[in-house]
């Protein structure tokens, strides 16, 4: 397959590569924090809107703040009593990335990935505009999550769009959801901000510690 996938859990550590990269004070790998989750992390591969890996990321690791890493445990545990998991998609993000991401949306000659993250998107220099992509984000501060839900073998429950899908179908309170989508939707907002997250109207995926550490402090260590 294209993207990198990685299953965590206390019986799937022996096949996480160990990483030998020591991160900045305050930093953790999500899986050594968390017990049980899974990790899709998409810019370590090439299924996402690019169509590339993406600058920055030299391996397929959630890295987060300690912070933001203990809130999530405490959603990964009150899910795992519901017999769900939580999949991340991304994290904390370099520079690079987001530096990679503006290159992107402004070369109107590639449409790679146009029908299944795009559709709706005539220009992709409105995405500059528009809110979805912008030169500063705050996961480069370290405590921003893109994450769903999955059944506890890992299958992704119906939240009425893919990941980094652009367009209002991803928006909160998006019309045209089916009840099922929207129900699933709102377990996982509701659970989040339960536990200090906030969400971002135009991302269903996109949760922000509210008590982050670095509010003004942007990095750029790889992931790696």
């Amino acid at each position: 397959m294209d993207f990198l996938t990685v299953l965590c859990g206390r019986n799937k550590q022996s096949e996480i590569p160990k990483p030998t990269y020591e991160l900045p004070d305050e930093f953790c790998y999500a899986h050594d924090v968390i017990d049980d989750i899974v990790l899709d992390i998409r810019y370590a591969g090439k299924h996402n809107f690019v169509g590339d890996i993406i600058d920055g990321y030299l391996a397929p690791y959630a890295v987060m703040t300690i912070h933001a890493a203990e809130g999530l445990k405490k959603v990964a545990e009150e899910f795992k009593k519901m017999g769900l998991r939580i999949l991340i998609f991304d994290a904390y993000r370099p520079q690079a990335a987001v530096d990679h991401f503006v290159r992107w949306a402004n070369d109107e000659t590639d449409m790679r990935m146009k029908n299944e993250f795009y559709p709706e998107i005539k220009q992709k220099t409105l995405m500059l505009t528009q809110g979805y992509i912008a030169p500063d984000s705050s996961h480069c501060r370290g405590s921003v999550v893109d994450l769903t839900l999955t059944d506890s073998k890992g299958k992704s429950l119906d939240m009425g769009t893919g990941f980094d899908y652009f367009g209002k179908r991803a928006w909160h309170g998006a019309e045209g959801l089916s009840r099922e989508q929207e129900s699933n939707r709102l377990l996982l907002r509701t659970c989040m901000e339960k536990h200090g997250f906030s969400a971002y109207e135009k991302e269903w995926w996109h949760y922000k510690l509210i008590d982050e550490p670095f509010k003004q402090n942007p990095f750029n260590f790889p992931v790696r």
